[in-house]
């Protein structure tokens, strides 16, 4: 006897489409964590890390580079251009304002479609050890998602006017 067909509901039917859409309502929420701020407040540090809501959006924008280019290209952190360790990665600098991090964030998750659309789930990478482009999604939207988290915790203390 034939096992049945799986039944495949419109959220499963497309996985690829579905992780693409996660990502980019994640990156969307992580960009838009700066909406209405200004410099001070999106500068503003309100725990004990260097993590700030500028900051996490400069943080994900390193995390863009290192999984969706370096683990494809094999490319130095150098080449793509992004900070040489993930806490360096939160540390901001003048020139690092609202709009010139949001932009530079843009631009890397564009830079990150691109690559990405050119392989399968099932294909494999070597650029920081042999991995699933699938595994690859899923470690990019475990980060994007815990620092979203992030994000809504420290925009809601900033826009309440609460520091600890």
């Amino acid at each position: 006897m034939a096992s049945p067909e799986p039944q495949h509901d419109g959220w499963t039917a497309d996985l690829r489409s579905r992780l693409d859409e996660l990502l980019d309502g994640y990156r969307a929420a992580l960009s838009n964590a700066l909406n209405g701020l200004d410099e001070e407040q999106a500068r503003r540090r309100l725990v004990p890390s260097k993590t700030t809501l500028l900051g996490l959006v400069k943080h994900v924008t390193y995390v863009e580079g290192v999984w969706f280019d370096q683990a494809v290209t094999g490319r130095s952190y150098r080449e793509i251009g992004i900070a040489s360790t993930p806490d360096r990665s939160f540390t901001l600098t003048r020139a690092d304002t609202v709009a010139a991090v949001l932009d530079a964030h843009a631009e890397r998750c564009a830079l990150s479609r691109q690559t990405m659309s050119r392989l399968t789930l099932d294909d494999v990478v070597d650029g920081r050890g042999k991995r699933t482009v699938w595994a690859l999604y899923l470690q990019v939207l475990r980060e994007l998602a815990q620092h979203a988290g992030h994000a809504d915790i420290l925009r809601e203390q900033i826009l309440s006017d609460r520091t600890p």
